[in-house]
């Protein structure tokens, strides 16, 4: 092992999932908890309510059979809970939620939705496309924030399942008319959530539309791999596979440039606890990170507790990370359970273009043209990490 490996991480990977095979750079040996064979994986459908308008939501269990269990509800795409053991063996939710749909309906911040026409920030509501200027909503200070007053994390979205011997999986499609939250075309979306046997989620990502409009979606949810019940977050640890971010002005949105992490409070290129240097960036980390790679699957973080030893490792197609520290929770959000969320109650690691992306040429682009089919994926696979110092 190399010197940068052995920076306080002797580590060994305890799995019920596939490997999180990349650790500091270090590839990890891995060993099955169990040989015996495992149940094969389930998805199950019961009723989460009915909306103010009158439309049913439906939630939706999937099962790995291994060890975790993600539940789905289709208001606003939500992933409402996600349990995972513990090296203990203890099963916790490690994502902040609510426990009914009247709380969902009601405006949150954006706990474990499906974000979109544009995850993230617009600059003043406003961008130009084609020769053509379009006005959206500001409902984040002066800025457009996640698709806007109703955008996909309010929308019903249609369901189906489907089960594989390794996997199951459920599909969920939306479309937005032309003119939704002032965006252009007739968009049709499809998300499909699907969960393997070795306790990897992957959310697989397709839209396509009959006129240039800008997309960026995301799952915003929020994790605590103690659980969601437990408090801040600041000793849980993180890597980012990230040698700059995105810096932003004093209403989170772009420069237009780019900043090394080098000498920074954001050089998460080794593993550091949340906490470590949070005081340093007010009111905390929500910075897209621009990932190594720029095509194809790539590693984007490894996060994990060291209480109880669960993991988790992000892999994405995508061309940034948006890592958020729950910096604006107050304790006025009762979640599950009637716990009070707190500011650092649980961090989001957002896979997703950059910020103000319609209005800054230098990033890649967001616009989906109707030639095209936006396409993208990101896999979060659940472990556990057994360290040494």
């Amino acid at each position: 092992m190399n010197g940068r490996c052995s920076r306080n991480l002797i580590a060994r990977l305890l799995v019920f999932t596939l490997p999180l095979s990349i650790l500091c750079g270090c590839y990890m040996n891995s060993r099955a908890l169990s040989q015996s064979p495992r149940p094969s994986p389930t998805v199950t459908k019961e009723s989460f309510g009915i909306t103010k308008s009158g439309i049913p939501v439906d939630q939706y269990i999937l099962s790995s059979g291994s060890g975790v269990t993600a539940s789905i509800i289709t208001y606003g795409g939500i992933i409402r809970s996600l349990t995972a053991p513990g090296r203990d063996g203890r099963v916790e939710d490690i994502v902040l939620g609510y426990d009914s749909l009247g709380q969902y309906e009601a405006r949150h911040p954006y706990f474990g939705t499906i974000t979109g026409r544009f995850a993230n920030r617009i600059a003043k509501g406003s961008f130009s496309l084609d020769g053509k200027t379009y006005t959206l909503a500001t409902n984040n200070g002066p800025n457009h924030l996640h698709g806007g007053i109703n955008g996909f994390d309010r929308a019903v979205w249609k369901a189906e399942s489907s089960a594989k011997p390794d996997s199951v999986s459920l599909q969920l499609s939306h479309v937005s008319p032309d003119g939704d939250e002032g965006y252009p075309g007739t968009l049709d979306v499809t998300v499909t959530y699907t969960l393997f046997s070795n306790n990897t989620l992957r959310i697989d990502y397709s839209a396509t539309t009959d006129k240039a409009t800008p997309i960026n979606l995301t799952s915003h949810s929020y994790f605590n791999l103690k659980g969601h019940a437990s408090g801040d977050v600041l000793n849980q640890k993180i890597q980012i596979y990230a040698r700059s971010i995105v810096p932003v002005d004093g209403t989170l949105i772009p420069t237009g440039d780019l900043q090394s992490v080098d000498g920074t409070p954001f050089d998460f290129r080794n593993p550091e606890a949340i906490g470590s240097r949070i005081s340093q960036v007010e009111p905390g980390y929500d910075h897209t990170f621009v990932l190594q790679d720029s095509a194809g699957l790539k590693k984007a973080a490894l996060a994990w507790d060291p209480d109880s030893g669960r993991a988790l490792e992000v892999v994405t197609s995508q061309p940034g990370l948006q890592f958020y520290t729950g910096n604006f929770l107050d304790g006025s959000e009762k979640g599950k359970d009637g716990t009070a969320y707190n500011k650092y109650s649980g961090f989001c690691l957002e896979t997703q273009h950059f910020p103000d992306s319609p209005n800054q040429r230098s990033f890649p682009s967001t616009i989906l043209r109707p030639s095209d089919t936006y396409q993208h994926s990101t896999l979060f696979k659940f472990g556990i990490l057994d360290y040494g110092n």
